[in-house]
């Protein structure tokens, strides 16, 4: 997921920690509101904007059914990133049955 977001202050040099989340919206089992699937801290010279890329797959999206049975279930995800959990853009994520 590229973020074109990483933008440093315009008067000094800082660290931006690009956070990655997603959401299962249609699970079989409760899943949380909110959970970290990556990260990626990058150096922003004064005023610099950097894009950040992110990976997303199906390890990422798996969890543990109540079975305790590793699955990636069909369904639809929020996917946001941003420099906090409280700051995200989001988009949506469709995974189709094969």
């Amino acid at each position: 997921m590229p973020l074109d977001a990483a933008t440093g202050p315009a008067y000094r040099a800082s660290d931006e920690v690009v956070q990655l989340y997603i959401h299962d919206l249609v699970s079989s089992v409760t899943r949380p509101v909110l959970e970290l699937k990556g990260f990626q801290r990058v150096h922003l010279k004064p005023g610099e904007a950097r894009r950040v890329d992110l990976s997303l797959g199906p390890a990422e999206l798996g969890f543990y059914d109540a079975n305790m049975k590793w699955v990636v279930e069909p369904g639809r995800f929020d996917i946001m990133a941003g420099g906090s959990s409280a700051d995200v853009k989001r988009t949506t994520l469709d995974v189709v049955a094969r």
